[in-house]
């Protein structure tokens, strides 16, 4: 491995001391390209060309002094010659080499505010999660992503797998920017019976709907995949939607894709098709095809704004009684009929879980039939080469409350697997008994310092006032029994005489994430963590039950 490493290190050695102006080419021999970033230089344009390749046109912070380095994998450019063109300083562009390792990768998951058990990507921001799909055993977790700095820019999709929706590994990335724009967020679907004509029957396609994003519009463009999702490949006759004339706005994207068939004993002759919902202007609309190229428009919903998803749920679990909800990126949403073309309105607008949650997307094609949402929380991880992560995923369902059905969202199953037990009691402990059994167990000390914390216990408040959880003085849950407010948020428990709160509570390095009476209600929150191991209830003459304190394991490669 070193002697490949000095091998390419000796290629582009020898290439630089003929490079004119800002210019670098070599032949590729390597698995990595690393660059030299630092916050504090200006962006210029960075252009990598060779023949039989697409040409890449990004920007990026190239610095002769580094904060911390980010990489593009070169498996696309292996055995061509690649040409980099950088209109910024020469010296930082001497900066850039090729090897079969990144640099830095020993440090990666082991930094101090990596988090354990949400996905971060190694370098670079992320943001929105893209074409969430099941297939051939693994989950598929796309998102916009900018692999050359931390900060937004440069939207290329990101893209990592996972056997169980918790232990995430990092592939490269399947969609860069092109002459129609930059890639924004899209979905993907299994065209099992290859109707858009991009397979085989024996080799059906993975398509992807996404947008292209540039300064005078947004078009919605289509991709696919044959070999499981991991190469992605445009379709020449992109864009295969342009709205821009009919809604006369730039903000036309986030198309949402899924495979319609009537249900419930409708009358119709239509027996499925291909629905794509693309949020336009000021909410949601409709486009059908049968082909997955041609699309027309059906209705538009108004009231939404962004990364729009449309599914169906039982009530209760009672598959005879099913209704279909509407959202958006926000996490609101209606709840209605949907008969393949219009979305009607029942009730809404509803909102589950607000925070730091955004842009959640639901998985098509789940093994088991569960609709599984994960969402991106902004969150700046203090010092790290990296911003940005996904939150929990959670499985949404719809339950029948006193306000009428509501969605609900809890963490999945397979989150019990990364618990490790430190306390489990159902006795009624005081303020004081609670915080001195939280300060002895505490997963932030010893033998178990840097792991997770996972708390479950209910809350119950003898005075109409304030009461809650704090780690280090830092509020986690204020709840106001008189203003009936929940962290600022109004919230009203279902027995409204009721004085008690459940709560599930998980801590991350960077971030907390707390779901209310069995996910009627969540919210998640930046959180970085001081120094110390403070956990405690806090509030006059309160009671705490039904208790269970762990440890949550880590993800981590």
């Amino acid at each position: 491995m070193r002697k490949s490493i000095i091998c390419c290190l000796f290629s582009v050695v020898c290439c630089l001391l003929s490079v004119q102006a800002a210019e670098l080419s070599f032949k590729v021999k390597c698995k990595y390209l690393n660059l030299p970033i630092s916050q504090q230089e200006p962006r210029h344009h960075l252009l990598f060309q060779a023949k039989g390749v697409d040409d890449l046109s990004v920007v990026a912070r190239l610095s002769a002094s580094p904060e911390y380095w980010v990489f593009k994998d070169l498996t696309a450019y292996k055995g061509k010659t690649l040409t980099i063109t950088y209109d910024g300083p020469e010296e930082a562009l001497a900066q850039v080499y090729q090897a079969d390792t990144i640099r830095d990768a020993q440090e990666m998951y082991h930094e101090v505010n990596r988090p354990q058990f949400h996905f971060t990507s190694r370098r670079g921001w992320l943001n929105d999660p893209n074409g969430c799909i099941w297939h051939d055993g693994l989950y598929h977790l796309y998102y916009q992503h900018n692999p050359f700095e931390r900060e937004w820019e440069n939207m290329t999709w990101g893209h990592a797998t996972s056997p169980d929706l918790l232990h995430w590994t990092e592939q490269a990335p399947v969609l860069f920017p092109d002459t129609l724009g930059t890639m924004y967020s899209g979905s993907a679907v299994f065209d099992k019976d290859n109707t858009s004509g991009f397979g085989t029957k024996n080799n059906p396609p993975l398509v992807y709907a996404y947008t292209a994003d540039r300064s005078d519009r947004e078009v919605q463009c289509i991709a696919y995949s044959l070999d499981g999702g991991m190469t992605l490949h445009k379709y020449e006759g992109n864009p295969v939607i342009d709205s821009h004339d009919k809604w006369q706005t730039h903000d036309t994207r986030d198309p949402r894709l899924f495979w319609w068939t009537t249900d419930n004993g409708q009358q119709t002759t239509d027996k499925g098709h291909w629905v794509l919902v693309l949020n336009e202007r000021n909410g949601h609309s409709i486009y059908t095809s049968t082909n997955l190229r041609d699309w027309t428009y059906k209705s538009h919903v108004n009231g939404f704004w962004e990364c729009p998803d449309l599914f169906p749920l039982p009530v209760d679990g009672n598959p005879s009684d099913i209704r279909w909800v509407m959202l958006g990126a926000s996490n609101t949403y209606m709840i209605g009929r949907f008969d393949g073309k219009t979305f009607t309105p029942e009730s809404g607008k509803h909102r589950f879980s607000t925070g730091a949650i955004y842009a959640a997307q639901t998985f098509n094609h789940t093994p088991d039939g569960r609709r599984i949402q994960i969402g991106w929380a902004n969150i700046d991880h203090q010092g790290m080469p990296f911003r940005g992560q996904m939150l929990l995923p959670t499985e949404l369902t719809l339950r029948t409350t006193k306000d009428g059905i509501r969605l609900v969202s809890k963490p999945i199953k397979e989150v019990a697997s990364l618990l490790k037990t430190l306390y489990a009691s159902d006795k009624t402990l005081s303020e004081h008994e609670v915080n001195e059994i939280l300060n002895k167990k505490s997963p932030f000390k010893g033998d178990l310092e840097g792991l997770g914390l996972h708390l479950r216990a209910t809350l119950t408040l003898s005075y109409a006032t304030s009461a809650g959880l704090r780690l280090n003085g830092h509020n986690i849950i204020d709840y106001d029994l008189n203003r009936n407010t929940l962290n600022g948020q109004f919230y009203s428990p279902q027995d409204p005489t009721s004085l008690s709160l459940t709560m599930d509570v998980y801590v991350d390095r960077t971030s907390v994430e707390v779901f209310i009476d069995d996910g009627l209600y969540s919210f998640s929150a930046p959180l970085q963590l001081p120094q110390g191991d403070n956990l405690e209830f806090w509030g006059p003459d309160i009671n705490v039950s039904n208790i269970r304190l762990d440890a949550v394991t880590s993800t981590m490669p």
